[in-house]
């Protein structure tokens, strides 16, 4: 059928207040659509890809060792040889409690001990002569294992004297405050000079290991056919930790370990992610943004994610056709980030509009005033080459 431009004029006059108006409408027909000026779009072009398949979640910095330094007896506090933030290495002496008294006590030990030993050691001396005697018939055997048990009794003196001093010169230890961790002091609690005492609910100051540092984070329980193999990888699946104001990387680390039942009350999981802190990025107790790379999707088809529209009957694109755009329905496998992976209804190369569709429909003309594919703008989700 041939097309014709129809135009149209209709007019009519109606009296409103005593005064007559005129009114026409005119209509140019589909000349007049033809007419209109091209509307600016941004587009993207379709590729094939391989994509890294990514879970992302809100953690939590905690430290692999945080431990509490207490007294483990009473005494002063006589010195502190570190300041407050200072970083520390295992068994660095950090603190001393005045020890005299114990010391008093091991010498005393000590001599005790020494006493005994002496006691023993003549008493073996009869002991022998007494055998001697007996082999002359010259006393009785009576005698000889009385002396035996005297013996004895010294041996049994001597190892009770030993224990004793054992145990208070490991009294005296816990005058020697070392750290039992690499890692950073805390604030100090109580002041040198103060009497401390023996298992101090506050403590003397906290070290804590921040290097290695983890994060403890949770992911949907429906995440989790995908975290068990992760888990078995000797390899261990890469954790990337982001700040969560400025979005910048802090660390990579390594998927460490998860906890070992799911939270009935959220549906989660609990996992934990380790990570080097040598520059001291990561600091307990703060929050982070952490993507977990799960694997990666081989020779997908990607578009950016701003492309995608969402309609009453599902989702489609606008698609670049010379000049205009057609509506193409299309089916999304998942959007990660800036990058959606479309299943169908696109073809390689195709170039969808990211930018001004609400001013869209079917046939339009349109003006591409910027390109939006990754190659002019690298997405959010890092597109990868290799594993």
């Amino acid at each position: 059928m041939e097309r014709h431009n129809i135009k149209w004029i209709f007019g009519g006059a109606f009296v409103l207040g005593g005064v007559i108006l005129w009114i026409t409408l005119r209509s140019h027909g589909a000349a007049g659509a033809d007419s209109m000026p091209p509307i600016a779009v941004s587009v993207a072009k379709v590729n094939r890809s391989d994509v890294q398949q990514l879970l992302s979640a809100l953690g939590n910095v905690q430290s692999l060792n945080n431990v509490t330094l207490r007294s483990q007896i009473d005494g002063v506090l006589t010195e502190v040889l570190v300041h407050e933030g200072e970083r520390v290495q295992r068994n660095q002496l950090l603190a001393l409690i005045d020890d005299r008294a114990i010391g008093a006590a091991a010498a005393q030990a000590r001599a005790e001990k020494s006493r005994n030993e002496a006691n023993l050691k003549i008493a073996r001396l009869n002991l022998k002569r007494d055998e001697n005697l007996l082999a002359q018939e010259a006393i009785s055997s009576q005698a000889v294992d009385e002396q035996r048990a005297l013996v004895e009794q010294f041996v049994a003196t001597v190892q009770a004297n030993q224990a004793a001093l054992h145990a208070v010169e490991i009294q005296k230890s816990y005058a020697r405050i070392v750290s039992p961790v690499t890692g950073r002091v805390g604030m100090r609690k109580i002041d040198q000079g103060n009497l401390v005492h023996a298992n101090d609910v506050n403590g003397l100051f906290t070290v804590v290991q921040v290097d290695p540092i983890s994060v403890v984070f949770s992911l949907p329980q429906q995440d989790l056919s995908r975290l068990q193999p992760l888990l078995d990888n000797p390899n261990h699946a890469e954790v990337i930790a982001f700040d969560r104001v400025e979005g910048s990387e802090l660390a990579r680390g390594y998927l460490l370990t998860s906890d070992n039942q799911i939270d009935a009350a959220t549906g989660t999981i609990q996992l934990r992610a380790a990570f080097a802190n040598a520059k001291g990025l990561l600091w307990p107790g703060q929050f982070v943004t952490v993507q977990l790379r799960t694997g990666i999707d081989r020779d997908v088809m990607t578009v950016n994610a701003r492309a995608v529209q969402h309609g009453p009957d599902g989702t489609y694109v606008f698609r670049l056709k010379q000049d205009a755009v057609e509506v193409v329905p299309v089916t999304v496998r998942y959007e990660q980030g800036a990058v959606a992976c479309i299943g169908a209804g696109l073809s390689a190369g195709d170039q969808v509009v990211t930018d001004g569709q609400d001013q869209l429909k079917a046939g339009s003309k349109v003006k591409v005033v910027s390109d939006d594919s990754p190659d002019a703008h690298a997405p959010a989700v890092k597109v990868a080459q290799q594993p």
